[in-house]
């Protein structure tokens, strides 16, 4: 069972006064889509994420209760949103998007159809672009960061679930602490080279864990230490990243990032994260907005950091491309 990340909007239309619509969502293993008539399933497809079947258009029949002929063409339109194409025996009598045919983004087919993984992605493009490569958050030295910001994460949701944010907050940095002072001790490296940046914003996030004794307070934590966290990236950044953006770039898959450039790419990724937060915190629940800061922001931020790559990578990649 693979975990579902986004849901795109519902497609709706009638024939003949039956309603009909196409839900679709992004799951880990591919793009799924069900046709509804009258809310009972009549068909459904998949798409993977990589290989030659990925950037095809969803196929999707019914038959109407007088036999003819229900197709729906599912797709994508544009990078962003999905949309459909309905036909009755043939005739077109449905457009989501008018006078657009679902296609898959053409500047995205060749990398989705060269390969069956994203492993393999990633060593079809060290071997077209001739830019070395790090072993990124699977190298055998990131395995072990990487698996305890998963954890981390996964504790605070769950002490929350079960207590509340302050006692949450107060574990986080307690459990924060301890991993430090770990690693000192042991010399096993689980904060990823970025351990004193790391306690400086633990001590921030104890401090406002304390001061913040309320729910509400609590949950703009988040856009409080994103904000002080980037403003730290972006003066890393100007200053050619020798600290942060460096450390941070060993997680990367390439290993010809600038790390000024990379700094600053993630310093602006932290602003966009910390409104993000804001907005979640003023308009959800205390659930759903505890579900989107464990869940959620991590594809989103997984999304930004594609660009964020682009952009550090700058004139290297172009000199090497063309």
């Amino acid at each position: 069972m693979s975990f579902t990340w986004w849901r795109y909007p519902t497609r709706r239309f009638n024939v003949d006064g039956i309603n009909f619509s196409v839900v679709s969502r992004a799951k880990g293993d591919g793009l799924h889509s069900t046709l509804l008539m009258l809310g009972v399933e009549q068909a459904s497809d998949r798409t993977p994420v990589f290989g030659s079947d990925a950037v095809r258009n969803h196929l999707l029949n019914a038959t109407l209760p007088d036999g003819r002929t229900v197709e729906v063409e599912f797709g994508y339109i544009g990078i962003w949103t999905t949309g459909i194409v309905a036909r009755l025996d043939g005739r077109t009598i449905y457009e989501s998007h008018k006078g657009q045919v679902p296609a898959y983004p053409e500047k995205y087919r060749e990398a989705a159809t060269e390969n069956d993984s994203l492993s393999a992605s990633m060593k079809m493009a060290q071997g077209t672009t001739g830019a070395p490569m790090n072993g990124g958050v699977l190298a055998k030295e990131n395995r072990l960061p990487f698996a305890v910001d998963v954890v981390t994460g996964l504790l605070f949701y769950l002490i929350a679930k079960m207590t509340d944010l302050q006692t949450a907050a107060m574990v986080g940095v307690v459990v924060g602490f301890g991993l430090v002072l770990f690693q000192r001790i042991t010399k096993i490296d689980v904060t990823g080279g970025l351990a004193l940046f790391g306690i400086a914003m633990l001590c921030i996030s104890a401090a406002l864990a304390l001061w913040l004794n309320d729910d509400e307070w609590i949950k703009l934590r988040g856009t409080i230490t994103g904000l002080i966290a980037a403003s730290i990236f972006l003066i890393d950044g100007l200053r050619g990243g020798p600290y942060i953006g460096k450390g941070l770039a060993r997680y990367m898959p390439y290993s010809d990032l600038n790390p000024g450039r990379f700094a600053i790419a993630m310093g602006s990724i932290g602003v966009i994260m910390a409104a993000l937060n804001y907005a979640a915190a003023k308009l959800l629940t205390t659930d759903s907005w505890l579900f989107y800061t464990t869940f959620v922001d991590s594809f989103i931020v997984i999304a930004l950091v594609f660009f964020a790559l682009r952009f550090a990578r700058g004139q290297n990649a172009k000199s090497v491309d063309g």
